[in-house]
């Protein structure tokens, strides 16, 4: 029972951070130490990447009419061969471009970038402060005046090249790419959007292949109750946390969240300095 505690509550904190700009990453490395879950299998890799199925899942939920249009649109656009100054086939054809620049740069570096900074605790709270000073910055220079039909391929590359950013522990995908999009002028809401839609083909992707290799039994043993109760809570929160977050951004900043980047560092910083993780 008390795995399967944990469990949720990783799946909880997951759901939670990967759509809020305050890095999954740095949370899912941090809290099970701080609080001495020591547990292999959900310190694996192989359990992440099940817990970013169940945001996926929140995705594939929050959004499920829009992809179907999206998809409507793009296999029209391929059908007629054209765009028709159609809004949904360019997001469609904009959002396939943003994948690009990431699964390159995720396929050749991922296991460099996992290596180096997973066990080096200290670069964490330096890039929750790098990842706070890039949204504090796009804060202060966004126009926040285009939607997404206003977006363009010289932004989507912009966007999906920030994405890729996400790789070092402590940036946030969600916050680097709302971070691009506000620096290219859109407005709050409309980049979150946009950053939640285009997290759906590169989740998609880079879990692909470690679930086959679970399903087919080469990561090792695992509770499936224990890894169903993960899923399901990163589902469920993370689809509370889209619909909160799209909400708030209509009529508020990301300060809060800057500021939580900033104090969450500080006190990373001194639990690793007095060595409690």
């Amino acid at each position: 029972m008390e795995l399967i505690l944990q469990s949720m509550a990783i799946g909880v904190i997951q759901g939670l951070t990967e759509f809020l700009p305050i890095s999954s990453s740095a949370h899912l490395i941090l809290v099970p130490r701080l609080l001495g879950w020591r547990d292999p299998f959900l310190n694996s890799p192989e359990f992440d990447v099940m817990l970013h199925m169940g945001t996926l899942l929140a995705l594939l939920l929050y959004f499920g009419r829009d992809l179907v249009v999206l998809a409507r649109a793009w296999f029209a656009s391929i059908r007629e061969r054209r765009l028709k100054g159609d809004a949904q086939r360019r997001l469609a054809w904009l959002l396939i471009v943003t994948v690009v620049p990431a699964a390159i740069i995720g396929a050749l570096f991922e296991d460099f970038f996992d290596e180096t900074f997973r066990d080096v605790l200290l670069a964490i709270p330096v890039f929750l402060v790098v990842g706070a000073a890039l949204l504090a910055v796009a804060e202060r220079i966004g126009r926040r005046e285009r939607g997404l039909d206003r977006l363009r391929l010289p932004d989507a590359l912009v966007i999906g090249v920030a994405q890729a950013l996400a790789l070092f522990p402590g940036i946030s995908r969600s916050g680097v790419t709302i971070a691009a999009g506000l620096f290219l002028g859109l407005e709050r809401a409309a980049a979150a959007r946009f950053a939640f839609l285009m997290g759906v083909p590169i989740t998609a992707g880079a879990g692909l292949v470690k679930v086959r290799a679970i399903a087919a039994g080469d990561a090792g043993a695992f509770d499936p109750v224990v890894l169903a109760v993960g899923m399901v809570a990163a589902a469920l929160a993370g689809f509370a946390a889209i619909h909160l977050l799209l909400r708030f951004l209509r009529s508020h900043s990301t300060w809060v969240f800057i500021g939580y980047r900033l104090v969450f560092a500080g006190l990373v910083a001194v639990v690793i300095l007095v060595g409690r993780v």
